[in-house]
């Protein structure tokens, strides 16, 4: 498979449909180089092409980690773009496994000579060959659904870093309880990783605030003043107080709540 094959099977991936044009920016090719390298990944039924457009064949069968990816997908891109913005070359990131870092890992692609730490199997092998990246993935034993690890090697190799930035997640925003997720292990990761950095980018699609019918019990970590919490739309101000000394970034517009 061509170095093209494998970025086109992977933005298409994620992105579940993206533009010739648009796909052909991104990799800095000509829309026939991508006719050309799609041509093949068609006809084996790896991608669709419809109307000028590439079409993801993953579906909602695919291991559930793929299945999270596809929901939200938008809204998770346009966090990811964000995350690239506010990320600059040079920078250092601990990212955690939540879907929508998976999406954030794909962005900062474009970023250069990033020092990188993370529990996701996923999020390290998308930057870690890029050149001038330091990925250093944190643990050995992943879990089979997400590629994820939180053993105590992932513990040990994320306290010896120290980084500019956290990347982190959650599956609810409560406007008592804050940011909440299932499992205990992801309260500690998200614990371990905010300890060693100056700054964390709290990112949850705009569904994060509203109601659930599985409800997670477990919180997330307090931000700090001067945190961000970045997330695609405006959301109820009943949630306001929750956030009055953190920067909010919606989209590439950046609200700060002074405390």
């Amino acid at each position: 498979m061509s170095k093209y094959e494998a970025q086109i099977q992977e933005i298409v991936s994620l992105r579940g449909t993206i533009s010739v044009l648009d796909l052909a920016r991104e990799l800095k090719v000509s829309d026939q180089t991508i006719r050309r390298v799609v041509r093949p990944l068609v006809e084996c039924g790896e991608i669709r092409k419809v109307h000028g457009a590439l079409v993801s064949n993953r579906s909602a069968l695919d291991p559930p980690f793929l299945a999270r990816m596809t929901q939200n997908r938008a809204a998770k891109v346009q966090i990811a773009r964000a995350v690239a913005a506010l990320v600059k070359d040079g920078d250092s990131i601990a990212i955690d496994t939540g879907s929508t870092s998976a999406f954030a890992a794909q962005a900062l692609r474009e970023r250069k000579d990033l020092t990188v730490v993370t529990n996701s199997a996923f999020v390290a092998s998308t930057l870690a060959m890029i050149p001038g990246n330091n990925v250093s993935m944190a643990g050995t034993q992943l879990r089979d659904h997400d590629g994820a690890a939180f053993d105590r090697s992932a513990f040990d190799v994320i306290g010896r870093m120290q980084v500019d930035y956290v990347l982190l997640s959650a599956s609810l925003v409560d406007a008592k309880r804050g940011f909440l997720v299932h499992e205990q292990c992801e309260v500690d990761i998200a614990s371990a990783m905010m300890d060693i950095s100056a700054h964390t980018i709290m990112a949850v699609d705009s569904s994060k605030f509203e109601p659930q019918s599985k409800r997670p019990a477990l919180r997330q970590p307090a931000l700090r003043e001067g945190d961000f919490i970045l997330t695609d739309r405006a959301f109820d101000p009943a949630f306001d107080p929750l956030f009055e000394q953190q920067t909010v970034l919606i989209a590439e517009n950046a609200v700060h709540k002074p405390a």
